[in-house]
């Protein structure tokens, strides 16, 4: 951009920008320019210009230090036509032709001049903002270009590089580097980075290397190198920043990337942010030639000519991310992000960028780089009135020249106004203001018009911002409105979960790998960060989640579920805020969520689903046991997860979810049972005889939790004579490995993961008799040597399932039998009470939240109901499994049962192993004391230690003192 020559010398041509906000500093600076004046002969042209020069000494420390230290460059700017001096400044930089080492001073010196040279001529209101930011832009390609000449002369010195100094194709043959963001506008800011994306043809770069070196690692070191050179304080300041973060993937790219891998990367997984990115790139430094060919090959990826609605929407997108309305914060001066926050520099250039990505593809007249440019062409296209483009024109430039100002302090790459009222007066002063009441009013009015036309020209469709802020997760680092929008949200760790997000967006994993994926990831991401601040633990709920869905094997069907059904999302992401047992099965099975696809996930827990019947359908599918296990394992996980969300949620009370752990429980063992039959048999041959399996504990009485093992008995008969038809097995060897083939069908872990744990303690003689028992030798054993707590173990009892359902009928006979069975001289009561005494002594209970052993908890409940069990047995009345139907005459013992095991349903489906409620997130403790009907978690344990000492009293008057005082105590306990 060619400058309007003046030919009047800059200290003639300078306006007092306002007033002196700190003339002490100003009077120190005039003392010293006016000694360095005297002494050279240049006090007329201190004298013209200070009045301009006293508003900047007192507001900006920076600039007044460049004038201190260097009066010299300060007369020679003053005394020279602004336009000379600028062009004087590029000829020098571009003369720079040496090593690092030789041009590092010289550079910083120049950049020095630079900054002040542009600060008074936009200060004193010699230039507007495009000669301003036009002279920043020009330098920093100069600085640019003499850097590579110095990074290559280096290596040309090592003898590395071999081209000749003077190659047309620049100093190092194919390797180029393209300006993006403001500077590749020519837009650059005032105290800005500078956004540089190296890259390299490996053909042309190749023959420009000694033979040997590896030019990955040559690139690297030269764009290395460039960065430092650029980049690293001396005495003498810095020249630029260097942010070489815009190259494609940048967290597993190198600093260099070769053109070939940068071109496969943007066809196959180049996002929209990254279009817009590339619309203000240029080639800067390097092979001149090598960079166009690489531009024009991009085309076809900036600037598409036909868009779906989907690609239109993800593009949209950009823009709504931003939060237009009021987070509960008004716009105020003080503090206010001039590029990030609501009403500003971003909202006026994404409406650009996102407007020109849709538009351009077709009319090539919006490809424009500068954003002034930009708004006009879409006016003139008429896809913006004109008057809203006057408007935004307008803004933009006031807001870019508050922007050079707030930077102009102290030379900080900040666009925030200061919220000290001191600091942002010097702002003030320096934009021309005196009243800082006013100024600050005129910024918020300025700040409020922008965000409300913003709001206006995005109206409808979907928000993607928050309700919180702004959540934008384009480009290479986080954005610092969306930050505290996070922290807003609740999340302790703002920068970890931006980052995060943005790889997702970005593609790194399955679920987002595609275009499709991306799209909808785009949509889904704030509902996904605001389901997770409504959890109440959104820390926890987002790490379990990041497990799940970076394991997806793919996320498009996952995500549109999610969309179209967001209370289910929301459910879902409320339990894994408190469920690491429910996130763990889907971060390690993720496959576990294919049951929500099915209609039945939501169909309440009482009401059949053909549950049994899919899994034998299923498993009667696969072509081996192993292949039936797995079936097994996969309906039961997806049922597992749709239990454990019922029970969490408050949709299924701790009866209903108990007996659906029990049918699952159930559905599990009708299907591998027989399975096992058909192995054993298989292995073994056929076998003339009849077994059953037998749940007992919780399994039996269909009181399980998610926690629950199987507690297990296998009963057989068969000829004494039999034997099977392969292997010759006798009865006893053959039920024995049948019943280790179902103990490993329900308990071995496969690919498919594992099922329950299996225990076979609670069967005739314990872990010393056989493994399975003929029906024959149970009967005998309850008739003679069976103790109270084994008939207790007994009321549980339930035939799961039998080869024969004749054999079935009979062992349930015989399981009532025994039960009726008289047993003269046993004092029940008594045996029942030093048993709980016995356990008092010798299981003591793990903490206040041991639910089972705790004096008062379950096992004094479930104690008093199986005596009650075994008294109706003895006198004929029928018999129940159910803890509450045999307690349904003691209101405080089934009360205190309920509770306990509604917390024990939460607390399983929840956790693994123990877990004290007193360290998890509050929302999770607020459940529990729903669950038990407390008003809240302190409430829930004092009215929980009432309750069990009432129970306790209660297990004591319906278990009375036996007739005997002492008796034996018993073999073991359960």
């Amino acid at each position: 951009m060619a400058h309007a020559q003046s030919s009047i010398p800059l200290a003639d041509s300078l306006i007092a920008a306002g007033p002196v906000t700190n003339i002490a500093a100003a009077d120190r600076l005039h003392e010293t320019l006016t000694a360095a004046a005297d002494a050279d002969g240049w006090r007329e042209t201190l004298d013209a210009a200070w009045p301009a020069l006293a508003p900047v000494a007192g507001a900006s420390p920076y600039l007044a230090g460049l004038m201190r230290r260097r009066p010299a460059h300060l007369r020679s700017l003053l005394e020279a036509d602004p336009v000379e001096a600028l062009e004087r400044i590029i000829r020098d930089t571009d003369a720079l032709d040496a090593e690092p080492d030789a041009v590092r001073a010289p550079l910083r010196v120049l950049k020095a001049d630079l900054h002040l040279l542009t600060a008074l001529a936009d200060l004193g209101a010699v230039w507007d903002l495009d000669q301003v930011t036009d002279a920043l832009s020009r330098f920093a390609d100069a600085a640019c270009r003499a850097a590579l000449r110095a990074v290559a002369a280096e290596q040309r010195a090592r003898g590395r590089l071999i081209s000749p100094p003077g190659d047309p194709r620049g100093p190092i043959p194919g390797l180029f580097g393209l300006a993006m963001g403001k500077h590749g506008a020519n837009e650059l800011n005032y105290s800005s980075d500078i956004d540089i994306s190296l890259f390299f043809e490996p053909r042309l770069m190749g023959l420009a290397l000694r033979e040997g070196e590896e030019m990955q690692d040559f690139a690297n070191r030269v764009g290395k190198g460039i960065a430092t050179l650029l980049t690293e304080r001396t005495g003498d300041g810095y020249v630029f920043r260097v942010d070489l973060r815009l190259r494609p993937d940048p967290s597993s790219t190198p600093p260099v990337v070769a053109g070939p891998m940068a071109l496969a990367y943007y066809e196959s997984v180049g996002q929209n942010w990254e279009r817009a990115a590339f619309i203000k790139a240029r080639p800067v430094l390097g092979d001149m030639r090598a960079a166009g060919r690489f531009l024009k090959a991009m085309i076809p990826f900036i600037w598409r000519r036909s868009l779906d609605y989907a690609a239109v929407l993800d593009i949209q997108s950009i823009k709504k991310q931003i939060h237009v309305h009021k987070t509960g914060e008004g716009l105020q001066a003080a503090g206010a992000n001039l590029k990030l926050g609501r009403g500003g520099i971003r909202e006026i250039e994404f409406y650009a960028q996102t407007q020109q990505l849709i538009l351009g593809g077709r009319d090539p007249a919006l490809r424009k780089q500068r954003t002034l440019e930009a708004l006009k062409a879409l006016a003139d296209a008429r896809h913006v009135p004109q008057a809203v483009c006057e408007e935004l024109s307008a803004a933009y430039v006031a807001l870019r020249g508050l922007e050079h100002r707030v930077q102009m302090l102290d030379d900080e790459q900040t666009h925030r106004l200061p919220e000290d009222a001191e600091r942002r007066a010097a702002v003030a002063a320096l934009d021309g203001s005196a009243d800082l009441a006013a100024f600050d009013a005129r910024v918020e009015a300025l700040l409020a018009r922008i965000n409300a036309r913003y709001g206006e020209l995005f109206e409808g469709g979907e928000d993607l911002d928050s309700s919180y802020g702004s959540l934008v997760f384009t480009g290479v680092e986080n954005d610092p409105e969306t930050l505290e929008t996070l922290r807003r949200m609740g999340f302790s760790e703002a920068p970890s979960v931006a980052d995060t997000i943005r790889s997702w967006h970005h593609g790194r994993i399955p679920a987002t790998r595609t275009s499709r994926g991306r799209e909808l990831f785009t949509r889904l991401a704030p509902r996904l960060l605001e389901a997770l601040a409504r959890s109440g633990a959104p820390d926890d709920a987002f790490r379990r989640f990041a497990v799940f869905f970076s394991g997806l094997a793919a996320g498009v069907q996952v995500q549109a579920l999610f969309l179209n059904q967001p209370k289910l999302f929301e459910m879902v992401l409320g339990v894994m805020a408190f469920a690491p047992r429910l996130a763990r099965t889907l971060g390690r099975q993720p496959a576990a969520l294919d049951g929500v696809l099915d209609a039945r996930f939501l169909v309440d827990l009482s009401e059949e689903t053909g549950l049994t019947e899919q899994m034998l359908r299923e498993a009667g599918e696969t072509e081996d046991f192993e292949g039936a296990m797995n079936a097994v394992r996969r309906l039961h996980r997806e049922q597992m997860f749709r239990i454990g969300i019922h029970a969490l949620t408050g949709r299924a009370g701790a009866e209903a979810a108990g007996r659906a752990y029990a049918a699952l429980a159930d559905a599990a063992m009708r299907t591998l049972s027989p399975a096992a039959l058909a192995e054993t048999e298989r292995l073994g041959g056929a076998f003339a005889g009849a077994v059953a399996v037998v749940a007992l504990g919780k399994a039996g009485s269909r009181e399980m939790t998610a926690g629950s093992d199987l507690d297990l008995m296998t009963l057989y008969e068969a000829p004494p004579e039999a034997t099977s038809e392969i292997k010759g097995w006798t009865a006893d060897v053959f039920y024995a490995r049948f019943t280790q083939r179902l103990i490993a069908a329900l308990s071995a872990h496969t690919a498919e993961g594992g099922l329950y744990e299996v225990d076979m303690r609670l069967r005739p003689t314990g872990s010393k008799g056989p493994v399975s028992v003929r029906l024959k030798a149970f009967d005998a054993y309850y008739a003679k040597e069976a103790e109270t707590w084994e008939f207790m173990v007994l009321t549980r009892a339930r035939v799961v399932w039998a080869s024969d359902p004749k054999f079935g009928t009979q062992v349930s006979a015989a399981i009532e039998a025994a039960l009726r069975r008289p047993r003269p001289g046993v004092d029940v009561a008594a045996d029942i009470r030093k048993m709980r005494a016995l356990m008092d002594r010798e299981r003591r209970p793990h903490g206040f939240w041991d639910l089972k052993l705790s004096p008062g908890g379950q096992v004094d409940a479930e104690f008093a109901a199986q005596f009650r069990q075994l008294q109706a047995a003895a006198i004929g009345e029928p018999l129940t499994l159910s803890t509450l139907e045999a307690l349904h005459d003691d209101p405080v013992l089934a009360e205190a049962w309920r509770v306990q095991q509604r917390l024990a349903h939460l607390l399983a489906a929840a956790f693994e192993g123990r877990v004290d409620p007193e360290g998890e997130p509050g929302v999770f403790q607020l459940r529990l004391a729903e669950a038990a009907g407390a008003p809240d978690f302190d409430t829930l344990k004092t009215e929980l230690t009432d309750l069990r000492a009432r129970a306790r009293k209660a297990f004591e008057r319906a278990v009375p003192v036996g007739r005997d005082g002492e008796s034996d105590r018993p073999r073991s306990i359960s």
